[in-house]
């Protein structure tokens, strides 16, 4: 089923996604792979301001966005080419982020935009937080690049193409893989690769 939502995302509405379901995203997604997960997750446990909200630890100057409500794609891109707003855009391996994910969840973070699966911690915690993983089109960076209509480095910029930014997307396809419930889309799938594929205005694309 094809689902539109907005981004940030509204936790009600999350709870209403379901695993297989083809959604597109429109609004605001920040970019953050594994260095950027790190250093956030450093300085929140060394701020000794582990157990307040994520807003709270974005007022303090903890972490550089407030992770409430928002998402985070596991994104790299290339450099941009002239006249572009940004270079190809696919997904990174979900699985590096593993260590830093359950911490980030607890912040308020509602979903994440990657690849591949997850460990048995991070869906205990997508759970526990009612939060959503879903999963880009590997190998599309140049298709979903021309989702991603602005996008502003405003942290981390010492990363380089790590570095977070903050982009704003339209019809930006996905398909949820992990809902809020833990149902996992890799489990009842898996058997039958041609069952995941992702949405698109005009096409399907089988990964």
């Amino acid at each position: 089923m094809d689902k539109h939502i907005k981004a940030p995302f509204d936790r009600e509405e999350v709870k209403e996604l379901k695993a297989g379901d083809y959604v597109y995203i429109d609004g605001i997604v920040y970019s953050a792979r594994d260095a950027a997960h790190k250093r956030m997750y450093d300085s929140i446990i060394e701020s000794g301001c582990a157990d307040i909200s994520g807003t709270e630890l974005y007022e303090k100057g903890i972490v550089p966005i407030d992770l409430n409500g928002n998402v985070i794609y596991y994104l790299g891109p290339t450099p941009a080419k002239p006249g572009q707003v940004i270079g190809s855009a696919g997904p990174t391996t979900s699985s590096r982020m593993d260590k830093y994910t359950p911490l980030i969840l607890s912040k308020g973070l509602c979903g994440m935009i990657g690849k591949g699966k997850r460990s048995p911690e991070v869906i205990n915690a997508i759970v526990e937080n009612k939060a959503v993983y879903l999963a880009a089109v590997g190998g599309a960076g140049a298709l979903l690049s021309k989702c991603i209509k602005e996008s502003e480095v405003i942290a981390y910029d010492d990363l380089g193409t790590e570095a977070i930014r903050k982009m704003r997307v339209e019809n930006f396809p996905a398909i949820v893989v992990i809902d809020s419930e833990g149902n996992n889309l890799y489990d009842t799938a898996v058997k039958d690769l041609s069952l995941i594929h992702i949405s698109e205005p005009t096409r399907r694309v089988v990964i």
